[in-house]
């Protein structure tokens, strides 16, 4: 999802000052899929290892290293 650019945004308290009241949009339950074939995912899985390991995601970047195959 590093490189892929789904959406990590969380709503903050601070939301309630520039935002709408409820809506349906509030009830409707979202889901985002993020989807590599095994070829792209060898293509960026050095460059999701390193996006991880900026952020302290030790694990998350092995992952991506032996998913992509590079391990």
């Amino acid at each position: 999802d590093y490189m892929a650019g789904p959406n990590h945004t969380l709503p903050t308290s601070g939301t309630a000052r520039f935002s709408s009241p409820l809506s349906v949009d509030e009830f409707v339950k979202k889901y985002q899929f993020t989807y590599y074939t095994p070829k792209a995912l060898e293509g960026v899985a050095d460059d999701i290892a390193m996006f991880a390991r900026m952020e302290g995601l030790e694990a998350h970047a092995r992952s991506a290293l032996v998913r992509g195959g590079k391990v």
